[in-house]
């Protein structure tokens, strides 16, 4: 029979599964290969949350954890946070290595490819983890494994220390690039449109940056060698290079 909504969306169940198979390191054609299903029958199925309770335990089965730690994740699961509070940025840019978890946290790393990937011991790398669980954007669990608190549409405080620092030292490295490398683009646009437009063009934005977080999402389930780092980057704001707006004739009373 299909499953019904608890306490919690079916949507929700779908999205902890998905949170508990990246945490396992496990992608969908190892998963399909369990179920003795076809990958695109089983992403099908994680797409559009059409499941039976017997096939969520089947899932759950395949994991290795049990259905009633997935329901009872559903019923408490509280709402994911946009932003930060400004003394969770000031701890988290107080401390580079806790900076460095917390955005591979953000990008679904697992504790062992943070472990792998950086100068950083299990031992510490937890520790870290621990301070993140603490500041409330992951929720840590046993095996190393963790949930975001953060939603998929985070940003960071438009006044905050993160911004700053992504001002100051990342922006300058990220745009020292070339932009030439297969996969990357760059463009600088400008137009001359109403506030209704440029509102909607936020909107836009808003759904690539969702669109581009769904990527992730799903990529995770391949195997780390067969990707590659790639950060989007977009601004959108009233503005004009100083040095033209002071040749811009000015306008008399």
């Amino acid at each position: 029979m299909p499953i019904a909504k608890a306490p919690a969306s079916a949507a929700t169940l779908v999205d902890v599964l998905k949170t508990e198979l990246r945490s396992a390191g496990m992608p969908y054609r190892e998963l399909a290969k369990r179920l003795k299903m076809s990958e695109s029958n089983v992403k099908r199925m994680f797409s559009i949350g059409d499941m039976t309770l017997s096939r969520v335990e089947e899932i759950c089965l395949a994991i290795g954890i049990h259905p009633h730690d997935v329901y009872l994740q559903v019923t408490q699961r509280r709402p994911a946070v946009d932003t930060l509070t400004l003394a969770q940025e000031k701890a988290l840019i107080a401390d580079l290595r806790l900076l460095l978890v917390a955005i591979c946290c953000i990008g679904q790393w697992s504790a062992q490819q943070i472990v792998d990937a950086y100068q950083i011991s299990e031992a510490e790398c937890i520790k870290l983890m621990v301070k993140l669980d603490k500041l409330g954007l992951i929720e840590l669990k046993p095996g190393n494994r963790y949930r975001m608190r953060v939603s998929q549409t985070f940003h960071w405080r438009a006044d905050g220390p993160v911004r700053t620092f992504l001002r100051q030292v990342v922006f300058p490295d990220y745009f020292s690039g070339t932009f030439d490398a297969n996969g990357e683009v760059i463009f600088c646009v400008p137009a001359q449109i109403t506030s209704a437009s440029a509102t909607e063009m936020v909107d836009k934005i808003r759904r690539l940056c969702g669109e581009l977080a769904r990527l992730h999402s799903d990529d995770q389930r391949v195997q780390k060698s067969e990707t590659d780092g790639y950060t989007l980057v977009v601004g959108f704001r009233s503005w004009e290079l100083a040095a033209f707006e002071k040749m811009r004739r000015r306008q008399h009373a």
